[in-house]
């Protein structure tokens, strides 16, 4: 055991401060992040003398204001209302942008305010993913905090999609149905199946209510609250296909997928998202599970569904469902536009 001394006067005003350390420490220890030289100082000589220590550092402002924040975002009542998915949120989504904040802040000397935003963010490529959710992480952050960012913050941050990742090429219809056919373990083709079907999320796969899938339901599945995003409910698309990949066994008989701990006191919801992602680089598919879930996205759209109805069904905003799908979008809006134009020219031509 060891001391830390604040060096804090000895009043409410201290006594407060003491407590928000105090809650810094104990996330940092729960994290598995402590570490003492943020909090004492080196050793030197003071008053001419040799040996003694210096008056140990308390929390940089900096640190102080993510504790704040991170107690803010777990006390928002909408994420108390599914608190596993939260921690997920917060792990994958926040804490590795917030962590190179504190360490460019550090390594930069940088203090609070917009450059050491601009700092974090300009240490991410163009058009990456990570750039992308460092910039909202950030704006969040900046909200939080009451600090105005500028007008064209998103679009700096912004750049990640489909369209910006290189035009991804998705696996055509013919060749989801030709890949599931190198997975020999039939309970990870039913996984593999029911991605392609419904779009699901890695994890989303042992986070649904299957019984529609049952004979006599209507196939409509129920992602369960505990999920990333909450409660949904997704339509297949092709609907053929839960025959096809043999889905409806699983409306009554959940336990043919694979095993997989989705105890979420002893897991997180990222790391059953991992156990997909590895099983499929093991039997070595030329995709991603998350290519199953955007070419399920992008066959609603060429459909024609709603694009305020996919977005609900993928569990994201349709913000994020536009920037992400813009290309097929933005294709589909001038095909209609085009067919629209020439059927009025052939109807005033005849």
């Amino acid at each position: 055991m060891q001391r830390i001394s604040l060096g804090l006067d000895a009043d409410m005003a201290g006594l407060e401060q003491a407590r928000s350390q105090l809650r810094l420490v104990l996330q940092q220890l729960q994290q598995q992040r402590f570490c003492w030289r943020d909090w004492v100082a080196s050793p030197k000589p003071t008053d001419g003398t040799t040996g003694e220590r210096s008056h140990p550092v308390t929390a940089t402002p900096v640190a102080v204001r993510l504790e704040h924040f991170e107690l803010a975002f777990f006390n928002d009542p909408r994420r108390r209302r599914n608190p596993s998915g939260a921690r997920t949120t917060w792990s994958s989504a926040y804490l590795p942008y917030l962590r190179r904040l504190e360490r460019l802040a550090q390594d930069q000397e940088l203090s609070w305010g917009f450059p050491l935003l601009e700092a974090v963010l300009e240490s991410y490529p163009l058009a990456s993913r990570g750039r992308q959710q460092c910039g909202t992480t950030l704006a969040a952050l900046a909200r939080a905090e009451g600090l105005e960012l500028p007008a064209d913050w998103s679009e700096r941050a912004a750049g990640y999609g489909l369209h910006a990742a290189q035009f991804r090429q998705l696996p055509s219809d013919l060749q989801i149905l030709e890949w599931i056919e190198r997975i020999p373990n039939p309970a990870w083709r039913l996984a593999y199946g029911l991605m392609a079907t419904y779009g699901l999320r890695n994890h989303e796969v042992f986070f649904s209510d299957l019984s529609a899938l049952a004979p006599g339901g209507d196939r409509v599945i129920r992602v369960l609250p505990t999920s990333k995003t909450g409660e949904h409910q997704v339509w297949p698309f092709r609907p053929e296909w839960v025959e096809r990949f043999g889905l409806e066994q699983l409306g009554a008989q959940r336990q043919l997928l694979p095993v997989v701990c989705t105890d979420l006191r002893r897991t997180t919801l990222q790391q059953v998202g991992r156990r997909v992602a590895e099983q499929f680089r093991r039997y070595a598919l030329p995709l991603t599970p998350y290519d199953l879930r955007h070419a399920w996205a992008v066959r609603t759209i060429h459909i024609g569904l709603p694009d305020t109805v996919a977005a609900r069904m993928m569990g994201h905003s349709v913000a994020i469902h536009t920037r992400t799908y813009h290309h097929w979008i933005t294709r589909r809006d001038q095909q209609q536009a085009v067919d629209t134009a020439l059927a009025r020219h052939q109807a005033a031509a005849a």
